[in-house]
């Protein structure tokens, strides 16, 4: 079934099954045969396009080990390539060279030609000028999940697959089918389970199988997922008619999205976003449903990734960001050179993580990909993001400039003929100014914010270069107005006039939380209900009493339970590992009647050798010795009650109604609240001294959606986050994280409202990149 859907026969191909595509490249780079540098034959080649996944490039590091030679190719050179071919007397080399090219660029989406591996099998391009016969690997993992490949008419000699990017089912299964011509030249090492003819334990016999496909499954394959497989291409086909169909819906979106993103421009004529392709997005055969850009703020400067990410998903919209494993493709369109790499590095930025800009400009990307499900009404929701959230620095609504006005599905019927003929597809996109808020005739401005250029100068000329003394500024002092603890993970705060500090921070902050049946943790992005819960501890009677509207209060020791009917688990918080156990059934029961859906208590164990701070802190003891709750970056997380001040005329003001400080405050989710008396000024400590408890500054806390649920209700209004990020120059940092010296004594530091706050300031006065997630 499989060989039929890309439409040649098991007399032509072999599938040999793999764990995914990545497994399938491996296997690749392991048994091409070779012929390393050193021998009387000239040596093998390994060529491949720059623009390749990183899984592709990565066999560079197999074929080094054997002494091949790699060598990078640009989709320009390939071009080029007819000047490489050989005389006819240097064309009889069998040497075995290997070139490898995706059939469909997993960062812009561009198609290279199909036609690439004939030319290049017969000679008519050389990727590089020496002797041998080459051999073509075609990288289809991005293509076939909205393509077609007919593999009767382009025969290539290997292509590697990922069957959940064609159905989304089953992860980790992939295959790797062979050209049966090849499939004998492969050479093969290691044996495993199910892949010898015989052999010997005692002496150094093996026999392989001679079928090339049990040869090369070591172990046992995922025969359910494979039987499952079946279903997947039947499926697929009775609800689209097949891939043809699907190519020509996915890229109707796809052309649809991009007409529309292109002419998005601000009043002063600056485009609101950057597409990096090739194409203009007019032909489906050589551009995929892939639309790859930057958003740019109204003087054209590019607005970092994950503050795009974490935008889209107040609008429930998943896209991918950064690099996508394509650091080739990334360099290219993004204009970032091999020492622009090595520096970001240096700076911090590493694949996958949120340092979106370094020095301003881009380290990365934002993604839209389509797929077979995929719909307008995706689209233009996805449109009506862009256009309703304001990616700008000033307080401010920057009009836009289209010529469309309202958006609009005249010539999309509801059964889709999408699928029956794509020339048909050619919706006209109307954007309504009032529909998306867009003032068009006057902007508004919050008088009382202050430029953060400005306002930076203004906290340096204030503060000392060494130490902030206690009173200033008229002699007002830093002082704790606020404490809150957090028993219960996500669960609304107990505050407290004066508490004791443990070694993971305040005692019992974030020692539960309440996960799925599957044991995963929730937290409010996905039960916003929880914020509902309030749970108080008396440290007399050792217990922690936990009420919601509606629900009879209930109790749980806060003494550990070590005793044989606990049951240990292990959980993960943000990846972290930690073990916990489980509170029974009657807490388990109360949860899943207040919140509607199976789900448990757990605390953590006081095992703290599982959960240790991993970063090593200037001035404190080895991060070995520093444990955390359960609790996502840090011990504490401490807010300045002049910056929620000027937050909130801000907000206010684009709400267009007043707003309580007290509303606020409970949104971050602090520990500590403080009165300083300049906003923000937090953010360039180092470190700071409260009573006699000494805590190091770890970073800034970068926000999520969460600030957006009112604490008192559970409803959400996205326009908290954006509100912040207008604010705060396009960045959602608000509030530092803190960490502290682990207690030296039996005695327990008490940590109190009305004590004084002696900061320290940094050596470097320049804000450090954000820590991803608060809670």
């Amino acid at each position: 079934r499989i060989l039929q859907h890309f439409h040649t026969t098991a007399e032509d191909y072999t599938i040999i099954f793999t764990s995914g595509c990545t497994a399938a490249l491996k296997l690749v780079a392991e048994a091409f045969p070779w012929i390393p540098e050193g021998t009387e034959q000239p040596s093998s080649r390994f060529c491949y396009l720059t623009d390749s996944h990183t899984s592709v490039v990565g066999m560079r590091g197999i074929t080094a080990t054997m002494s091949v030679l790699s060598v990078p190719i640009k989709p320009k050179e390939i071009l080029l390539s007819e000047e490489n071919r050989l005389p006819a007397e240097e064309q009889n080399c069998t040497t075995p060279h290997l070139f490898t090219y995706p059939a469909q660029s997993n960062f812009s989406g561009t198609k290279y030609p199909l036609s690439w591996i004939q030319d290049i099998k017969s000679g008519k391009l050389c990727p590089i000028k020496i002797p041998g016969k080459w051999f073509v690997l075609l990288d289809a993992a991005s293509y076939v999940s909205s393509s077609p490949l007919d593999l009767g008419v382009h025969q290539a000699d290997f292509i590697p697959i990922s069957f959940y990017k064609i159905f989304g089912f089953p992860t980790g299964l992939g295959a790797l089918l062979v050209n049966n011509r090849i499939a004998p030249l492969l050479r093969k090492t290691y044996f495993g389970g199910g892949t010898s003819a015989a052999y010997l334990a005692g002496e150094d016999f093996y026999i392989p199988r001679k079928s090339i496909a049990e040869r090369f499954e070591d172990g046992t394959v995922s025969f359910l997922d494979i039987i499952a497989l079946k279903h997947g291409f039947d499926v697929l086909e009775k609800l689209t008619g097949g891939m043809e169909k699907i190519k020509q819906h996915t890229f109707a979106l796809a052309h649809y999205t991009y007409t529309v993103l292109s002419t998005l421009k601000y009043a002063n004529g600056v485009p609101v976003v950057r597409i990096y392709s090739d194409t203009d997005f007019s032909n489906p055969d050589v551009q995929g449903p892939i639309i790859n850009f930057n958003v740019l703020d109204e003087n054209g400067e590019v607005i970092g990734f994950s503050q795009v990410d974490k935008m889209a998903s107040l609008y429930n919209i998943h896209v991918r960001t950064g690099c996508f494993c394509n650091t080739g493709a990334c360099q290219m369109h993004l204009g970032i050179s091999n020492e622009d790499i090595q520096r970001n590095l240096q700076a911090g930025h590493v694949c996958g993580d949120d340092v979106d800009l370094v020095d301003g400009r881009p380290t990365g990307s934002v993604r839209i990909s389509f797929g077979y499900m995929s719909s307008f009404e995706d689209a233009q929701t996805f449109l009506k993001f862009i256009m309703a959230t304001r990616f700008t620095k000033l307080d401010t609504e920057i009009p836009f400039q289209s010529p469309f006005t309202k958006l609009m599905t005249e010539s999309v019927s509801d059964d889709h003929p999408s699928f029956n003929n794509a020339d048909q597809l050619s919706p006209i996109l109307h954007i309504s100014d009032r529909e998306y808020g867009i003032n068009l005739s006057a902007t508004k401005v919050t008088p009382s914010w202050q430029p953060l250029e400005l306002e930076a100068e203004s906290i340096r000329a204030a503060v000392s270069e060494t130490a902030v003394p206690t009173c200033r500024r008229g002699g007002k002092p830093i002082t704790v107005t606020n404490i809150y603890l957090y028993p219960i993970k996500s669960c609304s705060a107990f505050e407290v006039t004066e508490w004791p500090v443990g070694n993971q921070g305040l005692l019992y902050d974030r020692n539960w939380m309440v996960v799925n049946q599957n044991g995963v943790c929730m937290t409010q992005k996905q039960e916003p209900r929880l914020c509902l819960v309030n749970p108080s501890i008396d440290l007399n009677k050792k217990v922690m009493v936990i009420q919601a509207e509606g629900m009879d209060p209930i109790s749980v020791s806060l003494e550990e339970n070590t005793g044989k009917e606990a049951t240990i688990c292990e959980s993960k918080v943000c990846s972290h590992r930690v073990k916990t156990y489980d509170c029974g059934e009657r807490i388990a029961g109360w949860f899943s009647m207040f919140l509607g859906r199976p789900c448990r208590l757990i605390r953590q164990s006081s095992d703290m050798k599982n959960r240790l701070h991993q970063k090593n802190t200037k001035g404190l003891a080895p991060a070995t010795n520093i444990s955390l709750s359960l609790v996502n970056e840090a011990q504490y997380l401490l807010i300045n009650v002049a910056s929620i001040l000027q937050l909130k005329e801000h907000i206010s003001a684009r709400l267009e109604e007043p707003l309580e400080i007290q509303e606020l405050i409970p949104r971050f989710r602090a520990n500590i609240v403080i009165s300083a008396p300049e906003s923000f000024e937090e953010e360039e400590w180092a470190e700071i001294s409260i009573g006699d408890l000494r805590f190091q500054v770890v970073g800034p806390c970068s926000r999520c959606q969460i600030i957006c649920i009112d604490q008192q209700s559970g409803e959400r209004n996205k326009e908290f986050l954006q509100s912040l990020s207008a604010a705060r120059g396009r960045k959602t940092n608000f509030g530092i994280y803190l960490m502290n010296q682990p207690l030296s004594s039996s005695f327990r530091d008490i940590l109190s409202v009305g004590s004084h706050v002696l900061p320290v300031l940094k050596e470097n006065t320049e804000i450090q990149p954000p820590m991803s997630r608060e809670e």
